[in-house]
């Protein structure tokens, strides 16, 4: 109701109900319960989902279906009501505006339409309680504010720097479905400032907001903003974007420093620094917010293409275009060059094979290899000679002949 009443399209539809889950599964066979702090129900029409809420109150924990922790938290929140106490128990006044289907009307109980009209985010009720109730409220008052390019009303904007804490009682899993939709609904960027402002990126990714707070040069790190930037412009053109792309970025500046201090104490190789670098990273990171294995892996194979994406000499480029990650690479390593790192040549040859045939491709590599003064312009045609493998002698009890294919390992080779 909020989006249609701003002109926007909306995402979804939230479909509410004086039906128990219980009830809404007995009429629908399709109905799936899921939820424990909040149940809902799934009903499935085809390949669409309609989720369907039960009307709740708001309650002190002690009554039937409700659970509250010392410090406030809910941790179980199915006791059902009225739609109007429903109204009431939601977190902001735009939120708990609801469109009746019987006559075709908006029901308002609690000022919401007031609030829309001013462009005001203002918390239902005691801001500090709400809060408490459920810490990830601060985060969708800072989401639903850069979305809608709302203030956030100065009692429920005052609490937010006193209780970013509360953020770390969280379920990490849970933080990383809120980090989806705070960066990938399409304002990441404004989202990204707003939580820096309200104190509370640094509880969600400390090393990176410790990284930030540094200055490299006389000059803020720009690589985050310029990914977020480069994310809303793709999302604006219905272009995919891959979480493991934004977990990188997002890890980008501590990995950097945690690969700067090893170097220091360590002469492996520069990848086995960073396989390190990176496994000590995604550790720490995990204890604030749980990024799924998955795209934790693609975020490696992004960092770990920055060292070989280096490599212009001989056959190794022309199979790291193959690579299935090679996209996500380079598009990465164009972000550094965009925030002030020293790779335009690098990022112009990498350009430049990507547009060319086979043959040029080759030539590319051949020549970068010659004018270096290396000796890997011949490693596209050098192959590895291996020594002929010596006839065994025959057995009394085996068979005498020989497969050709197997004499000589070079034979067989071709």
């Amino acid at each position: 109701m909020r989006d249609l009443l701003l002109g926007r399209e909306p995402k979804d539809f939230d479909v509410a109900t004086d039906a128990h889950p219980e009830e809404i599964k007995d009429l629908f066979r399709n109905c799936r319960l899921v939820g424990r702090r909040f149940r809902l129900a799934h009903v499935r029409f085809g390949r669409e989902i309609i989720e369907v809420a039960t009307f709740r109150a708001q309650h002190s924990g002690d009554a039937e279906g409700g659970l509250i922790e010392e410090d406030g938290r809910i941790i179980q929140d199915n006791v059902f009501g009225t739609v109007e106490e429903d109204a009431l128990r939601r977190d902001f006044t735009v939120n708990a505006l609801y469109y009746d289907i019987r006559d075709f009307s908006i029901v308002d109980y609690a000022n919401g339409l007031e609030d829309l009209k001013a462009g005001r985010l203002r918390l239902i009720g005691d801001p500090e309680t709400r809060y408490r109730e459920d810490p990830v409220r601060m985060l969708r008052a800072v989401r639903f504010a850069s979305k809608l390019g709302f203030r956030i009303e100065e009692e429920s904007e005052a609490r937010i720097w006193a209780l970013g804490h509360l953020l770390r009682d969280i379920a990490p899993a849970r933080l990383f479905d809120e980090m989806l939709k705070l960066f990938l609904g399409g304002y990441g960027l404004q989202t990204f400032e707003n939580l820096r402002h309200y104190d509370l990126f640094g509880h969600l990714f400390p090393a990176t907001e410790q990284s930030l707070a540094v200055e490299e040069g006389g000059y803020p790190h720009q690589l985050l903003t310029c990914a977020l930037a480069n994310t809303d412009a793709r999302l604006a053109e219905d272009k995919p974007v891959i979480p493991g792309f934004l977990t990188a970025a997002l890890l980008w500046e501590p990995l950097r420093e945690r690969v700067a201090q090893l170097q220091v104490h360590t002469n492996k190789p520069a990848l086995a620094i960073m396989y390190e670098a990176a496994e000590d990273i995604m550790r720490e990171q995990s204890a604030h917010i749980a990024i799924p294995r998955r795209f934790g892996l693609q975020a490696r194979e992004i960092w770990d293409l920055q060292l070989r994406l280096e490599r212009t000499q001989g056959r190794r480029p022309l199979l790291l275009l193959e690579h299935p990650r090679f996209r996500a690479g380079y598009d990465f390593m164009l972000l550094r060059r965009q925030a002030g790192e020293d790779l335009g040549e690098l990022c112009e040859w990498w350009t430049r094979i990507q547009e060319a045939d086979a043959e040029e491709r080759s030539l590319m590599a051949q020549v970068k290899g010659e004018g270096s003064g290396g000796k890997s312009g011949g490693d596209a045609k050098r192959k590895r000679r291996r020594r002929p493998r010596k006839r065994r002698p025959a057995r009394a009890h085996e068979d005498s002949a020989v497969d050709p294919s197997q004499e000589t390992g070079a034979d067989s080779a071709g």
